[in-house]
């Protein structure tokens, strides 16, 4: 049964792969090739800059690059999130396959990207500096972990607090747990703010809404596509209660 979870959540990885490299490949890639623009006039203009000879054209970063990267990347979230449902399907709520599979995908969303893009949001190029890279992702990391594993805590004290308080209270205060939670780590952790002066406020806006439409598109997909693939195998429409997947 796991083998035939884990093999529907690569499927529906895949789908959504597809689905984000066409929203980025249509929306982000005009303007990564703005700031690639902008930064090569920068440097253009601080004593002509001697470009290093591409492996790649721009060409095939930006679709098979990108394809590949976007793809690969979203079906190993499909594991995950196969996973994750084995794991928890059955034993946090009585859910139905199909509620299971939407609730998890949105957690999963706001969890491992809202969150940490909340605090160090997604740059084009020529925003961050190059010796920051390991600094900006270490720190990334840490909030993508934090947020994680805060999110299981609030799922595992709302658990425990559903006997004493109720569903409603208890939802609630798990809830309230978290983000006070994630807005200590928020505070405590520094601001990185790298933006080079004149650099367009319309594309650092725009880049940063796509890629967060792109992992919307991804992560929709995945919930959705699993959600209907699971339930099938799952016979919700037999009317069987939830039980816990063995693993």
């Amino acid at each position: 049964m796991e083998k035939q979870i884990i093999a529907r959540g690569l499927l529906a990885g895949a789908v959504a792969g597809v689905l984000a490299f066409v929203f980025a490949r249509v929306f982000v890639e005009p303007v990564i090739d703005r700031a690639i623009a902008f930064e090569e006039a920068a440097a253009d203009a601080h004593g002509g800059h001697e470009h290093g000879v591409e492996l790649f054209s721009r060409g095939v970063q930006g679709n098979i690059g990108m394809g590949f990267g976007v793809l690969a990347f979203s079906v190993a979230m499909g594991a995950l999130f196969a996973v994750v449902f084995c794991v928890a399907y059955g034993r946090v709520g009585n859910l139905s396959p199909r509620m299971a599979s939407v609730l998890l995908a949105g957690g999963m969303f706001l969890s491992l990207y809202l969150i940490p893009f909340l605090k160090y949001p997604a740059n084009p190029p020529a925003v961050s500096l190059d010796e920051t890279i390991r600094q900006r992702t270490l720190l990334y990391l840490m909030v993508v972990v934090v947020s994680a594993a805060a999110l299981v805590a609030a799922v595992w004290l709302g658990r425990r607090l559903l006997d004493r308080f109720g569903a409603w209270s208890a939802t609630l205060l798990a809830l309230v747990a978290y983000v006070l939670a994630i807005v200590t780590v928020m505070l405590v952790l520094p601001t990185i703010d790298e933006t080079p002066e004149n650099f367009p406020a319309d594309d650092l806006y725009e880049f940063r809404l796509y890629s967060l439409g792109a992992q919307v598109v991804m992560w929709t997909t995945i919930g959705l596509v699993f959600a209907s693939m699971v339930a099938r195998l799952l016979g919700e429409r037999s009317g069987r209660q939830p039980a816990s997947i063995s693993v």
